[in-house]
């Protein structure tokens, strides 16, 4: 199965054209030949109509092309026709999405008045209670009419009224069918999506796009390789447009850097035609995002022929890391099953070094000049006597004239038709701007060239050279690690974007649980504004703050609620609690891993 016409060049994936709202009034058309549409959602309560259209506006002034509003219940959904008719009557024609989880009727309600509607596979018509049970292909098929005896009505009414459908897999929301018949597994989120696409086409309705969330940036990018490659092998008829997210990225640098990775990656290999960067912040923030990774798309590509007759020798739908040899740095093991390590120039070293304490997480963990590194021109085979031994450190030559997702791609091929297994260190660029880049289109640049290459399981060492500052590089090449899930130095996240069904303020509460967690390396915790796709988000976390009802909140361990109904002022101690009763908690020390915060 392929995903894409060429892992070397890019080529946008052809697909048919999805009309959201009257292009011609300020709607906008998914796919074809269309730019990639920016998208984001409104934070506020659904009822509060002057808020919603408050906000709308504002994500409109920065350019965002498509607005969601979340719609929990038939009141919620009904409420859209006020939110539409006053944006429409102060000229605004925004296309209105209606996000729709739990309630059939919402949605058919909300149909009525919004220009497309957004369901979840796994909550929509299904159930998701965790619950094992083996289903005989009798009983499979009876949930599989019954979801479609749901589901049809709504596709019906988006046809008769022109409106377009999202079929949203969320990976914390699979139903327990899917479940237990495919795993919490990509293949289970496809399966999930094609279930509803083949009701939308049985009853000839095409104006739908896919999407494929998830709050892990490998798990997300198999996800749609997967859903790409299923649709071309369904048929040409097939090629509907797919919307790309990482879902509850959360706040700052680490979303950012775990958006650019999931969708940049994917930008990369031609994949996507409409974006939402899922931040914990103001929903504005999140169309500059988009705007600053779609612009270092065409940067990051191969716009020649490239080398399309060289296959890879590795599963671009299931993620395996290289098996590489040994290579020595000093006191520390570089490939194999050793982490994969952060490597500085002399400059930066010499910068960093004098305010990095022994104790600290985050130091550089080599010298480039000091490693004799073996450069190599991967745009030609590679000779055997190149090359000394397995356990030689390799890199890309600067100057190779392909970018760095492409060239370090090929170095791998070619070290596998040598038969060599050498560690290979990744760097995020291969030729530097006349003027340094910026601090965010640095961080954007690195995170999906050095993301990209993680995700397909290569690397046993990356260089970041494209962020001028020394104390910023080392710092943004460890939560590239840690973004990706190639180490933990620091607790990890996963933190929802706000919206309507928030029960309690997610920018402050999550400011409130990082002060008091942020030193417990290796911990992760998922904060979550309401149940929707809390639990199953809190998979692979190891703790859970979720809002159950209005300033209640929930305790889980992993994705199970142990301790209910906590008043919120209440609710960050007794999750401290929590991670001391399982023997996760220690104190802080007086400097921890993000003491290079400050650019050095």
């Amino acid at each position: 199965m392929n995903y894409c016409s060429s892992p070397w060049s890019f080529h946008r994936r052809p697909t048919r054209e999805v009309v959201v709202g009257d292009p011609t009034r300020g709607g906008v058309i998914i796919g074809g030949a269309h730019p990639v549409v920016k998208q984001s959602m409104l934070t506020c309560d659904t009822m509060n109509t002057a808020e919603c259209v408050k906000q709308t506006l504002e994500l409109v002034a920065v350019g965002c092309q498509i607005v969601r509003i979340t719609a929990p219940t038939v009141k919620d959904a009904a409420n859209l026709e006020n939110i539409v008719r006053e944006l429409r009557a102060v000229g605004c024609h925004v296309p209105i999405v209606a996000d729709i989880h739990f309630k059939p009727e919402a949605a058919l309600e909300a149909v009525k008045w919004v220009e497309k509607v957004r369901i979840n596979p796994g909550n929509y018509a299904d159930s998701k209670k965790f619950a094992v049970k083996e289903y005989t292909d009798d009983a499979y098929g009876a949930e599989l009419r019954r979801i479609e005896e749901k589901f049809t009505p709504l596709v019906l009414e988006a046809k008769r009224l022109g409106r377009a459908l999202r079929i949203g897999t969320n990976h914390g929301s699979l139903s327990d069918r899917i479940m237990n018949r495919y795993g919490d597994s990509p293949l289970g989120m496809v399966e999930s999506a094609l279930e509803f696409a083949r009701i939308c086409r049985q009853n000839e309705f095409h104006n739908f796009v896919f999407s494929m969330k998830s709050s892990n940036p490998k798990v997300m990018i198999e996800c749609y390789r997967l859903l790409a490659a299923r649709l071309a092998q369904e048929g040409p008829d097939w090629n509907y447009p797919l919307h790309l997210g990482v879902t509850e990225a959360g706040e700052g640098e680490d979303g950012r850097i775990k958006s650019a990775i999931g969708i940049g990656s994917l930008l990369c290999d031609g994949l996507g035609d409409t974006i939402r960067v899922s931040l914990t912040e103001d929903s504005p923030r999140e169309i500059a995002v988009c705007n600053d990774l779609l612009a270092q798309i065409p940067r990051l590509t191969q716009s020649g022929p490239g080398v399309s007759t060289v296959g890879v020798p590795w599963d671009p739908f299931v993620y395996k890391r290289r098996e590489s040899a040994v290579a020595n740095l000093g006191d520390l093991g570089c490939g194999g099953d050793n982490v994969v390590r952060v490597i500085v120039t002399q400059a930066t070293f010499d910068k960093v070094a004098p305010k990095i304490s022994p104790k600290a997480d985050v130091k550089p963990e080599g010298i480039y000049e000091d490693l004799n590194v073996l450069e190599l021109d991967p745009t030609a085979p590679l000779a055997l006597e190149t090359i000394p031994c397995d356990t030689q450190l390799v890199t890309v030559r600067d100057g190779v004239p392909l970018p760095p997702i492409t060239a370090f791609r090929l170095l791998a091929v070619r070290l596998h038709q040598l038969g060599r297994k050498n560690p290979i260190l990744l760097k995020d660029c291969l030729s530097f701007a006349p003027v340094p880049l910026s601090p965010e289109v640095a961080l954007l640049q690195a995170a999906v060239n050095v993301g990209s290459l993680l995700a397909d399981g290569l690397g046993d060492a990356i260089l970041v050279r494209g962020e001028s500052g020394a104390g910023l590089s080392l710092r943004l090449s460890f939560n590239i690690l840690q973004a990706a899930g190639c180490r933990s130095f620091k607790t990890d996240y996963v933190a929802c974007p706000s919206c309507g069904r928030t029960l309690f303020n997610l920018q402050t509460v999550t400011a409130r649980i990082k002060a008091r967690t942020d030193h417990l390396k290796g911990v992760k915790i998922a904060i979550m504004g309401c149940i929707v796709n809390g639990p199953g988000e809190m998979a692979d976390a190891d703790f859970g703050y979720v809002g159950g009802a209005p300033n209640k909140i929930n305790l889980y361990v992993g994705k199970k609620p142990v301790k209910f109904n906590i008043p919120e002022d209440e609710a960050v101690d007794r999750l401290v609690d929590l991670i001391k009763e399982h023997g996760k908690w220690v104190e802080a020390e007086p400097q921890n891993a993000n003491q290079l915060r400050a650019e050095s």
